[in-house]
């Protein structure tokens, strides 16, 4: 093990766990005051994407500090009040393309998901040791206009990577904007002390393949550094993952208010105490989310209103639970959970034909969904319309596999609980959310990330009203950013995503393919795939999922999309 190592002072104060800065003062108003008001001056650079570090060196024992570096190149610039993509939003990239979060890429594929990502800057580096000293290179690549700025490396003994890293991280910051503000004493004072031991224990249990080495290695980690919340909400999530409830409470409890993991721990807590079917606390949990975000752009979120719903229905609140569902669906017409809980909801009240109606719409967004499916044809029986019953049953068999039995007893344990926070909502989120709280103190407010001006600020205004629901003013973001920069494929693909949902899919397509004339994508061409889908037009479809194969033929969305399609399936395009 290596041994302790002081890195600087402090803790983070960007919401960097939430893919970038989410509710910035809800984190910075913890932070002391020299430490908010360093932030402040910091300003906003753009945002950041973090890849693991390469080993340049021969001792293979050192491979845990690729990913390392990557999480302590997060954790410092977080601190210093930058926004940047989390470990975890690269992680989920890139298995969406079927790589591994390990994966080697080449810069022009760094770049590629950067901008499908929307990032304004790319961090990456390498590292080397001859088993006594290390030597730490950081480069960092600006996405649009591509630039790749000079090199900087330094060099110490292996218990100095803190301060050396710190020290490569600021020399980076520092030398490719000549107005960074920071001198190299203030960016230290922003970043947590924290043993290495501990940091190294912490991951090489993220790293772990196995359930109970990750374990002993975070429990470790929380041992030597116990006021660490970052282990903990590890733990937390082990426990999660193995839906010991008790104990995942228990670790997620000891994430403070002020750390980026946060509302992901709240939600996470809501969640095991629907598990515990303990709805009146779970109703708390949620509801506390909703109260943490109603100052942010991404207004409500529909993962939140769904469990909302669920705590709110089991504990017989109807009218609330079916509002919060119906929220839901509209801000997320693609997934068939929420139609579905809708459906529970009409069953329960004995209201066959709305029931029907809900189970409907919930098959023909989801054909494979064979639960739905029974409920459907229970549902229409229940209401007196055997004929239409009879004939669902037939469509039904024609696959082969028989239909779940539905007994009324089971149906209150048929509710669909979503089990993860969506941070895409959230991760163009760099507003501050003190603009609808103006009692806040001036220097809480001043320590927000200011939205950036021009085709850029339009864009993420635009994404931030999307999220939120509100099309129109979407829209308009859009087609500012369109105006100052024609050819700007995310605002393009924000055009199609309004245009989409409101049905009008001729223009939705168009819109898509202007993206790709500025900026070729898988993901993009995939979805092109599914609105092709929807016209009816199978072959445009397999076009395109053939020509997102050659640029990522890993990519599992696009190959079980191209699957269903050559196995004429019906309803592929859902």
């Amino acid at each position: 093990m290596l041994r302790r190592v002081r890195a600087g002072h402090l803790v983070r104060v960007a919401g960097a766990a939430l893919a970038i800065a989410v509710l910035p003062v809800l984190c910075r108003a913890q932070a002391a005051p020299e430490q908010r008001s360093a932030a402040a001056e910091t300003g906003q650079r753009g945002v950041f994407l973090v890849f693991p570090f390469e080993n340049a060196g021969a001792d293979a024992r050192l491979d845990w500090l690729g990913e390392g570096l990557e999480e302590l190149t997060i954790q410092r610039l977080s601190a210093a009040g930058q926004q940047v993509f989390t470990h975890e939003v690269r992680a989920a990239e890139l298995e969406r393309y079927g790589l591994p979060s390990s994966a080697r890429l080449s810069r022009a594929s760094m770049l590629h998901l950067a901008e499908d990502l929307d990032a304004d800057y790319i961090f990456f580096g390498s590292f080397a040791s001859d088993g006594k000293n290390l030597t730490v290179e950081g480069r960092l690549l600006r996405v649009s206009p591509a630039a790749l700025f000079p090199a900087v490396r330094e060099s110490g003994t292996l218990d100095a990577l803190m301060e050396l890293h710190t020290r490569a991280v600021w020399r980076l910051l520092s030398s490719s904007d000549p107005g960074f503000p920071l001198q190299f004493r203030e960016f230290s004072r922003l970043q947590r002390p924290l043993r290495l031991d501990a940091f190294e224990h912490y991951i090489r249990g993220r790293l772990a393949a196995e359930d109970e080495g990750r374990v002993r290695e975070l429990r470790e980690a929380v041992r030597l550094e116990p006021d660490w919340p970052d282990p903990a909400f590890a733990l937390g999530q082990a426990s999660f993952g193995r839906r010991d409830c008790t104990t995942a409470i228990s670790w997620f409890s000891r994430v403070p208010k002020a750390h980026d993991r946060y509302l992901e721990a709240v939600f996470s807590t809501g969640v095991c105490q629907l598990w515990l079917n303990q709805p009146e606390r779970a109703e708390r949990q949620f509801l506390l989310l909703q109260d943490l975000l109603k100052n942010s752009a991404s207004g409500d979120l529909p993962e939140i209103l769904n469990n909302l719903a669920v705590a709110r229905m089991r504990s017989g609140k109807t009218d609330v639970a079916q509002a919060d569902l119906v929220r839901a669906a509209e801000l997320d017409p693609d997934d068939d959970d929420y139609p579905f809980n809708l459906g529970l909801l009409a069953l329960r009240a004995n209201d066959f034909p709305g029931a029907a109606a809900h189970f409907r719409e919930a098959v023909g967004r989801e054909p494979d969904d064979d639960e739905a499916r029974a409920l459907l044809i229970y549902a229409l029986e229940r209401g007196g319309q055997k004929a239409e019953a009879d004939a669902e049953r037939a469509a039904s068999l024609s696959g082969g596999e028989p239909l779940p039995a539905v007994r009324p007893e089971t149906l209150p344990r048929l509710d669909r609980v979503k089990t993860e926070l969506d941070t895409t909502a959230l991760r163009q989120e760099i507003e501050t959310a003190d603009a609808a709280a103006p009692a806040a103190p001036a220097s809480v407010r001043a320590a927000g990330p200011k939205m950036t001006s021009g085709p850029a600020g339009h864009l993420r205004a635009g994404r931030q009203q999307l999220s939120a629901g509100h099309l129109p003013e979407a829209e308009r973001e859009f087609r500012a950013a369109l105006a100052a920069d024609p050819h700007d494929a995310g605002a393009h693909r924000g055009l199609a995503e309004i245009a989409r949902r409101q049905g009008r899919l001729e223009d939705a397509a168009a819109e898509y393919r202007a993206a790709l004339e500025s900026h070729d994508s898988a993901t993009v061409r995939t979805t092109l795939a599914r609105i092709y889908l929807e016209q009816k037009k199978p072959e445009l479809a397999r076009q395109e999922l053939e020509k997102a194969l050659k640029l990522a033929p890993n990519y599992a969305e696009a190959k079980q999309l191209l699957q269903r399609l050559d196995a004429g399936k019906p309803g592929a395009g859902r």
